[in-house]
């Protein structure tokens, strides 16, 4: 764990700036002014991002007169998530802390309903999106506060060059910064011709099919193109369906042009792979550019974040959030409301956003055009179509629409690649694939 216990009075000349996003504070005045607060935020890939945020939380403490410490935690190892589970546990830790996408349902019992945030928020901001409504929102409560920092869209980031030479595909013209996709005929059939060239020509598909993160959301994404459900919104078993059978078809004719040792990826393959100019797509937030951008700025001047390709049922794009939430056994719950709406303010948004070089991606509807994305680079536009500023694809996550008891198991099981690595690549007969994934759901539902 990093820990950064901040003085308010360092950052009393620095917070001018952040005024703006300083809203008035009903939860706070009274009783727990200038008391103590602890917050426990992810700590950040992208290097320096973790100023913003701990910018705009000082703001808030210095003008509410709250002595603040903040945690930047880690995700690795599971840092992030053996914190939540130990002070879940304990019924003691920090006031807010950040927690996973499945997170909400998991500690549904143990968490403060945020409703009276939220709803002045999205009157503010936009709507929600729907894919936070269905992490966030349990039995008709919000029970966390989308994070801004650490949401991701976990879209193509391309190679312009390579797709062009090798696949005849030119990603500026389809996704062009400023002005909406005409990727119409970017399909899932498309997809499949450019990962057959670029493998061809030595450059292939860097997507992994192991069971983390970055496997499971592609993944799942592919699925939903196909409405391939392996459990319904009811929590029905439908994994013997015709749908799943042709999402499954579909792995099977691309995994031959996936590097051989998918299987084994973990979240760090593909930025690897992509960084080293070996791969002509990955799908992965910015942080992939971001590192090349540093390392290799041949290959950043050559990068472009775009849109998922569409399969028979829509365009589905992988996303994940985190929450901030609050602990209903916290004793400081009003001040931690008002942080959060502090955080979550138009100008506190978009300063995280900007120190994280656009990788954060906002829950909010109106703030899916900030100027970050439409300046960043090289090359200047990349990142344009990457926060879905025309709502061109359904942004969701993997075993959606399950109920979360079930869908959190088949995530974090990655069960969707088990089943394409049993078809696609073992060679087992489709009825045995089922039959296997069938006798899993049936064990998640019993757990």
């Amino acid at each position: 764990m990093a820990r950064s216990r901040v003085n308010r009075r360092r950052f009393m000349a620095g917070t001018a700036a952040l005024s703006s996003a300083m809203v008035a504070a009903p939860f706070v005045r009274g009783a727990h002014a200038a008391g103590k607060m602890t917050i426990g935020f992810w700590d950040h890939w992208v290097p320096g991002a973790n100023k913003a945020v701990e910018a705009a939380a000082m703001a808030w403490a210095s003008k509410e007169k709250v002595e603040l410490q903040i945690d930047f935690i880690t995700s690795q190892g599971n840092k992030l998530i053996l914190t939540a589970a130990a002070e879940a546990q304990a019924r003691s830790g920090h006031d807010i802390l950040a927690i996973g996408s499945w997170d909400c349902a998991r500690y549904a019992d143990q968490l403060a309903p945020v409703d009276d945030i939220m709803v002045p928020l999205i009157k503010q901001n936009g709507a929600a999106s729907a894919i936070t409504q269905y992490l966030g929102k349990i039995d008709g409560n919000w029970l966390g506060v989308p994070a801004t920092t650490g949401a991701q869209f976990k879209g193509p980031t391309s190679r312009i060059d390579l797709l062009k030479q090798h696949a005849g595909i030119d990603v500026q013209a389809m996704y062009p910064a400023g002005a909406p996709p005409k990727a119409d005929n970017w399909t899932l059939d498309t997809f499949l011709k450019a990962a057959a060239a670029c493998h061809k020509a030595g450059f292939p598909f860097g997507i992994g099919l192991g069971t983390t993160a970055d496997s499971v959301d592609t993944c799942g994404a592919i699925f939903q193109s196909f409405d391939a459900e392996l459990v319904n919104a009811k929590g029905d078993i439908t994994v013997k369906s015709d749908n799943v059978k042709k999402a499954l078809e579909y792995w099977k004719q691309l995994v031959p042009y996936l590097p051989a040792d998918a299987p084994s990826w973990d979240d760090a393959s593909n930025n690897k792979m992509f960084v080293a100019g070996k791969t002509a797509l990955i799908m992965n937030p910015p942080s992939a550019w971001a590192v090349a951008r540093r390392d290799r700025p041949e290959v950043a001047e050559q990068t472009w974040h775009h849109g998922m390709a569409a399969g028979p049922a829509g365009r589905y794009g992988p996303f994940t959030t985190q929450f901030w939430a609050i602990w209903n056994f916290g004793k400081n719950q009003s001040a931690a409301k008002s942080l959060l709406t502090a955080l979550s303010q138009p100008d506190a948004i978009e300063a995280m956003v900007k120190a994280s070089a656009g990788y954060d991606n906002p829950a909010f509807a109106n703030l899916k055009t900030l100027k970050v994305w439409a300046e960043e680079g090289p090359p200047k536009g990349t990142l344009y179509h990457y926060s879905n500023p025309f709502d061109h694809q359904i942004l969701s996550i993997a075993a959606a629409p399950a109920p979360h008891k079930i869908a959190v198991q088949i995530y974090r099981h990655g069960l969707q690649t088990q089943m394409v690595v049993r078809y696609a690549i073992r060679g087992e007969p489709m009825d045995k694939v089922l039959g296997f994934a069938a006798s899993e759901l049936e064990g998640y539902m019993r757990s």
